[in-house]
């Protein structure tokens, strides 16, 4: 199933995710840091969706409260409900 998650308080300005059976498929991320973004995508691919959630929940852009890896994180989460 493909989600499409707008962020809040980073320079990516959304998330494109597709989910199967409780696993990552994909991840593509609109705006932001372009290679950092790239790796986190190849890194979460094939990944439980909760073990996503564990490992980037709570990451920070320097002083802002989140990041695109918490975004993602967040985005999950909010799929999950």
């Amino acid at each position: 199933m493909k989600y499409i998650y707008t962020t809040q308080g980073t320079c990516s300005r959304s998330i494109e995710i597709n989910i199967e059976n409780g696993h990552v498929l994909n991840v593509s991320f609109a705006g932001g840091c372009h290679g950092n973004l790239q790796g986190i995508c190849a890194l979460v691919k094939g990944m439980e969706v909760d073990e996503v959630i564990r490992r980037l929940s709570g990451i920070r852009c320097g002083t802002k409260s989140t990041s695109c890896p918490d975004q993602l994180a967040r985005a999950l989460k909010e799929i999950k409900r």
